[in-house]
């Protein structure tokens, strides 16, 4: 279908961060986003593929969302763990509160997120200043890897690095482990921000940020990272992220794997930098990266979904996308399915 369905046509200022997650293998999602005032994450829901939305519920129940909440993501467990059944929602948010501290929380649902129950906070930090030399932590991601649920999210708490990639494991999602550093910077001032991750190939993993800092190349430019194990980032190359013609996109970057486009699949990458998709069917290989054109609108950490080629009801090569608006602008939140190639 063209692209153009919208989930939510006047959300507010400053919707952002638009997130989906597809229920099982049906034909119904759920969609969120941050909204600046707006009490937590509101979530929607469509049964038809994306071209209807309806709203579904909150997240937390708005009673108990004071404050302000930025940076959701939701993911659904794709087998038991933790004593939830296959199929749990599962949320992650920063909770602001009263501008004194950021909170990564997490929430479940196991009604399909009709109601969501608080299981832990995962990391907490300063007051929400994107400053060098505060405390505060961003943008969790979410990814259950053997028996431990990973949370990876951007974190200003050492004082060695205004501001690093890090992550905490946990088997039971109400305890946490230790932080472990995904990227850092090669100096003090830079900022790398912005985790996201996806498999690419049975043992290798591609993480994706924004450099955030002089980098060499620009202020906010797109790295990447290969690593066999996706609790093991830290020491791998962290690459710039060029296409055929030498450029390099910026901000925001989300990065997702489709099983169509060749023997190696497709790693897609999108950032605010650009309306157009960054793909590369190499297995992540530097000079491979190829930009392809997309009439899907840009946005602020738009986020991409491939439909695999497992669903006969499908052909491959499509894309789900979800997004709001470029960074600072306002506009609705949209949600379709476009072809990848």
């Amino acid at each position: 279908m063209p692209f153009g369905p919208v989930v939510v046509a006047d959300p507010g200022s400053g919707a952002a961060y638009a997130r989906a997650v597809r229920l099982g293998n049906s034909r119904s999602w759920l969609a969120t986003f941050q909204q600046f005032g707006a009490p937590g994450f509101p979530v929607h829901r469509s049964d038809d593929d994306g071209h209807t939305w309806h709203p579904l519920s909150n997240v937390p129940s708005t009673g108990d969302a004071p404050g302000v909440w930025l940076q959701p993501f939701l993911y659904e467990l794709p087998r038991a763990f933790a004593g939830f059944p296959r199929g749990t929602l599962l949320c992650a948010g920063n909770a602001l509160g009263d501008f004194t501290s950021t909170r990564i929380q997490l929430y479940a649902s196991r009604d399909r997120g009709v109601t969501w129950t608080f299981l832990s906070t995962v990391a907490e930090g300063g007051a929400p200043i994107p400053e060098n030399g505060n405390t505060p932590v961003w943008e969790p991601f979410l990814l259950l890897h053997n028996d431990r649920l990973i949370c990876y999210y951007s974190d200003q708490r050492d004082p060695r690095h205004g501001q690093k990639l890090a992550h905490q494991s946990s088997r039971n999602l109400r305890t946490w482990g230790p932080v472990v550093d995904a990227a850092v910077g090669t100096d003090y001032a830079q900022r790398p921000g912005m985790t996201t991750v996806a498999r690419i190939h049975e043992r290798l993993w591609i993480l994706t940020h924004e450099a955030g800092g002089n980098s060499g190349d620009n202020f906010y430019a797109v790295h990447y990272k290969l690593a066999a194990d996706p609790e093991s980032f830290g020491p791998a190359r962290d690459i710039v992220l060029r296409d055929q013609d030498g450029y390099v996109p910026s901000a925001a970057p989300a990065v997702s794997w489709s099983d169509a486009g060749g023997p190696h699949g497709t790693i897609v990458v999108t950032a605010n930098s650009d309306q157009d998709l960054f793909v590369n069917r190499h297995r992540g290989d530097p000079g491979k990266w190829t930009r392809v054109s997309s009439a899907v609108p840009g946005g602020y950490s738009r986020q991409t979904i491939p439909l695999d080629g497992s669903d006969s009801s499908r052909r491959p090569g499509l894309l789900f996308i979800v997004t709001g608006p470029y960074y600072a602008e306002n506009g609705p939140i949209q949600a379709g399915v476009v072809p990848l190639t």
